[in-house]
């Protein structure tokens, strides 16, 4: 919860809602056992198998507010994963070495391009738009295929994953 929240805080901001939720057992809008949030109420650890949303966002009350919303799998890491490290760029990939401890990562469940002509480009940072492009790209890559070549949906997704234009 904290990193989502940390580019918010670094500018005095924040969102009054939880990062994320299970998602799942009997179709709530809500669900547990588990929560990612600041609330203290949630005793429920993550754990491997779980499904979760991803939805950090902000709210300027009577202006404007945005929040994107995914749904993430939560697997278990294992030896032969690949990891960026938070200093390099995206791109720059390095082994995870679990040292015979377990660790947990997100694995993405849902798929879609984020709208880029809502970004301010000029406030994101290398990384943040370096993050924005992969994401693009594994999009694209996994969507695709699913799709009719030459089809409306098919240019639109293509045309939604090109890079971001940068200053």
């Amino acid at each position: 919860d904290v990193f989502a929240r940390k580019a918010l805080w670094e500018i005095g901001k924040d969102y009054g809602h939880g990062t994320g939720h299970g998602v799942g057992a009997a179709l709530n809008v809500h669900e547990g056992p588990h929560s990612i949030s600041p609330r203290w109420g949630n005793k429920e650890v993550l754990k491997a198998g779980m499904v979760t949303s991803n939805e950090p966002g902000f709210y300027d009350d009577g202006n404007f507010g945005i929040r994107i919303e995914n749904l993430l799998e939560i697997l278990e890491v294992s030896n032969s994963d690949e990891a960026t490290n938070g200093e390099e760029p995206a791109a720059k990939k390095q082994k995870v070495a679990a040292e015979g401890k377990k660790f947990l990562k997100f694995g993405k469940l849902t798929l879609i391009p984020i709208q880029k002509n809502l970004i301010k480009v000029e406030i994101m940072t290398e990384d943040e738009l370096d993050w924005l492009d992969s994401y693009h790209q594994e999009v694209l890559q996994k969507v695709k295929p699913l799709l009719e070549e030459g089809s409306p949906a098919m240019e639109w997704l293509v045309k939604s994953c090109e890079p971001i234009k940068r200053d």
